[in-house]
């Protein structure tokens, strides 16, 4: 299943870089006249630490990247670009090197090709003209080796709607995300405190150089946000005001042309609101073509809302008589939660099970804390704790999420993990201190030390060790099962012996043998597979198919 999520959004995101559109868009650039910047002057202090005046790009060592820039669009994307190029560049081949690998055929690509020049026509015409500047001022920086798929300012456009353009075209939850708040009884000491998981994988190398961005806006408000280079969209941020976003992704039905990428209208919501109000006054002004669950946490409002949104119509969650909010990749509003594609989200997905956990372990913790809302976001256990097998979609804790963040938004505090995953320390900044008055010429790491919160334990266990090898012999049966290639029973022993409670092991060993017609090996690890907790619906009805073909045999 993972592998034809990223094959889809692999051949999207290809075909959104070899069409620049149609005439217009294609020549389209930003009007940037009115805004002073000149280029910036980047004094490198080391590998990990470069300045350029009052901004600066510093890896901490727990290997997060903190970004501080301020100005206007122009300014901020510029210093942006140059202060992070290498980061960019890495991106962006990092990207570009996974097509090769999950696109089927040039004719698939030609064929989504033209599609794309004709479906990213008025994509541009939705972006706000402040964003468009500062995608125009880091896309300066951008690699000259892809310039044959498109310019550098359209490339870096379309890599903001890269996600939702392949939630769009294959009606995807790619972004299998997991968030909850709390306040008042629920809160430990009363005040809203909300966490999340951002479970959108493209590989190990995507996720290595996580950024934390502390933007400060000459109009706006000051915010941070988890990011990575290229990508000035928000998909986790709090602002210098106590407003939070994170964003799970949702279904209905699609639109047939690209309007406002989501990631852009959080970074909207997040620079210029500063309560719920004002969030949603902004949402309603724009006009998305996938549909999506934003996570609203306000500290004046002291809670958090989920403003749900589609191509076609939109909807606020509010839970007035009680004090936690769970969010997972259904919708919850009236206007959304009987339509037809969610009540089969529902059904066929893993979504209402990290949600009926989530509730689960909401009910074993009276209070919640930033150390209790680490331990959620890092589980990995089932409904009443069922082992699940590392790596299961249905686990809060999917050992593949880009980051995991937690926010206290009164204190004006927030937490992002260190790799691997969200396992790594989680790293205490506040707003507040970031964003007191700055000199240029001395940098240190932003982080408030006495109040990280150490790693997850389980990175020290033989559990572990076994799944990070898993991972590895998990990628080698597939390409056994690609190739049809021959491997031997110990190969499948050990594959299996490394994540015995995951079904996929079983349900691959079953594939395997199905292919050499050993049918009765087949049949057992089917049914073996049958006996886990299988991800979704459709992928155990399709190991059902499987025993009925081999039984007809």
């Amino acid at each position: 299943m993972k592998t034809r999520i990223h094959l889809l959004f692999f051949i999207g995101l290809l075909g959104v870089f070899v069409s620049c559109g149609i005439s217009k868009s294609k020549t389209h650039l930003p009007d940037i006249a009115h805004y002073e910047a000149a280029n910036p002057i980047v004094t490198k202090l080391s590998d990990s630490i470069f300045l350029s005046g009052k901004n600066s790009l510093l890896k901490n060592k727990q290997g997060l990247w903190e970004l501080y820039v301020e100005g206007n669009p122009l300014e901020i994307g510029l210093v942006t670009g140059a202060l992070s190029d290498s980061l960019l560049k890495k991106q962006e081949q990092i990207f570009f090197s996974r097509i090769e690998d999950f696109v089927p055929s040039k004719f698939q690509q030609r064929l989504l090709r033209n599609f794309l020049k004709w479906y990213n026509r008025k994509l541009y015409q939705n972006v706000p003209d402040e964003y468009q500047t500062e995608i125009y001022g880091v896309s300066q920086y951008a690699s000259h080796d892809f310039d044959n798929l498109a310019p550098q300012y359209q490339r870096n456009l379309y890599l903001h709607a890269a996600h939702d353009i392949g939630h769009a075209l294959q009606d995807l939850a790619l972004v299998g995300c997991s968030s909850f708040a709390a306040w008042g009884e629920k809160s430990e000491d009363g005040n809203l405190i909300l966490g999340r998981n951002f479970d959108f994988y493209v590989n190990d190398a995507f996720a290595e150089n996580k950024i934390v961005a502390f933007i400060n806006p000459k109009e706006g408000h000051p915010f941070m946000m988890v990011t990575w280079a290229g990508m000035i969209g928000a998909v986790s941020g709090m602002n210098k005001e106590g407003l939070t976003v994170t964003i799970n992704a949702g279904k209905s039905k699609i639109p047939m042309t690209a309007k406002t990428p989501i990631s852009i209208l959080t970074r909207e919501i997040l620079q210029h609101a500063q309560n719920i109000d004002e969030a949603i006054a902004i949402a309603k002004k724009r006009k998305v073509f996938v549909s999506e669950s934003i996570m609203i946490g306000s500290a004046q409002d002291n809670k958090a809302v989920l403003i749900e949104v589609s191509p076609k119509k939109m909807d606020v969650y509010d839970v007035p008589n009680t004090n936690q909010l769970i969010c997972s990749n259904h919708f919850q509003s009236d206007a959304f939660k009987n339509d037809e594609r969610n009540q089969l989200q529902i059904a066929n997905s893993h979504s209402k099970y990290r949600f009926d956990r989530m509730q689960e372990l909401f009910a074993e913790s009276p209070k919640i804390n930033p150390e209790i809302a680490s331990q959620i976001l890092r589980n990995k256990e089932g409904l009443q704790n069922m082992a699940l097998g590392y790596g299961n979609e249905k686990a809060l804790n999917q050992l593949m999420a880009h980051h995991g963040i937690i926010f206290k938004p009164k204190e004006k505090m927030v937490w992002v993990s260190a790799n691997p995953y969200q396992m790594g320390e989680f790293v205490c900044y506040n707003l507040d201190s970031v964003f007191n008055e700055r000199k240029g010429g001395t940098i240190l790491s932003f982080e408030e030390e006495n109040r990280n919160i150490a790693k997850d334990p389980f990175l020290k266990t033989a559990a572990f060790k076994n799944y990070q090898k898993f991972r590895i012999e998990d990628h080698k049966i597939d390409s056994y099962l690609r190739n049809k290639t021959e491997v031997s029973f110990d190969f499948i022993r050990n594959y299996q012996s490394l994540n015995p409670d995951y079904w996929v092991v079983y349900y691959k060993a079953g594939l395997y043998f199905y292919q050499k017609k050993y049918f009765q090996l087949a049949q057992h690890n089917f049914e073996k597979a049958l006996t886990k907790e299988i991800t979704t619906v459709p992928d155990k009805e399709a190991i059902e198919k499987y025993l009925k073909k081999i039984k007809r045999k």
